[in-house]
């Protein structure tokens, strides 16, 4: 094991990295953990403002790029890496592809902890579904001695991997803020956000001291800034429940388990 603890993000846009992840990231920052993110793709199709002004999917993916090493410099995230994947196209990828990257990656940085998005892509996300599936598949990869990454590397076993996951109590108390709930239609169907029950919930980091750095990277993401409620409003109080308290699901861990509900995510391993 390397000296230092490392924590893989494996997420689907810009801005993932802060709306869904932010708090842990800067706690994770905060308590010396070098933190690596992976993103599938750069948003492009991801415009906020009127369609008469979109500059176009290069551009804006330019734009969102910027955006998101902006904010990661603010949460304290030590690499950032694209992969290249267009936004909104990322469950049509090929998954030989896909995963081989991500192992490739996973062998690289070689991370104890690995965080992605839950199996409902939080509020049914193709994108987020599909790189929830790919790196789950990488991890497989990555510990297998007979998978051949593209840059050859050797094989790396990831001790823990956690979904991002919002808990019911949270949902309902966000919604009003939201004005409802965030959803999409896919296929003719609409989606809903879908949080996990409160009891399901394996893992929540006391975050609160860190919601001020979260709001600043929400803040570098200024193309996506209209699709969010004005947040500025907000008591202190109200800042720390959204930002102050990552809730996780433990999809597996080699090194601790049962119905403890930890406050550390590298509980086992230090």
């Amino acid at each position: 094991m390397t000296d230092r603890l490392k924590l893989l993000c494996v997420l689907a846009h810009p801005d993932d990295e802060t709306l869904g992840c932010g708090g842990l990231i800067a706690w994770s920052a905060a308590h010396d953990i070098e933190v690596s993110l992976i993103c599938a793709t750069r948003g492009e199709r991801g415009w906020a403002g009127r369609e008469e002004d979109n500059p176009g999917l290069e551009a804006l993916g330019k734009i969102r790029e910027a955006e998101l090493h902006e904010a990661a410099q603010v949460l304290g995230i030590h690499e950032v890496t694209l992969l290249d994947y267009l936004d909104g196209d990322l469950d049509r990828a090929d998954p030989v592809a896909a995963i081989g990257q991500i192992a490739y990656h996973v062998r690289r940085i070689r991370p104890q902890v690995v965080i992605t998005f839950d199996c409902f892509g939080a509020y049914g996300h193709p994108d987020h579904i599909a790189i929830s599936q790919f790196t789950q598949a990488a991890l497989v990869a990555a510990a297998d001695r007979s998978f051949r990454d593209p840059g050859e590397q050797l094989p790396h076993r990831v001790a823990k991997l956690y979904w991002q996951v919002d808990a019911q109590p949270f949902v309902d108390q966000l919604k009003p803020i939201f004005g409802g709930t965030i959803s999409m239609a896919i296929d003719g169907v609409t989606r809903e956000w879908t949080p996990f029950p409160d009891w399901s919930i394996t893992t929540r980091l006391e975050a609160t001291a860190h919601w001020q750095t979260v709001r600043r990277a929400v803040k570098c993401h200024r193309s996506q800034l209209p699709t969010l409620p004005d947040m500025d409003h907000l008591s202190d109080e109200q800042q720390q429940l959204f930002w102050g308290w990552p809730t996780l699901y433990r999809v597996y861990s080699f090194v601790n388990g049962g119905r403890g509900v930890e406050h550390d995510l590298f509980a086992g391993l230090r």
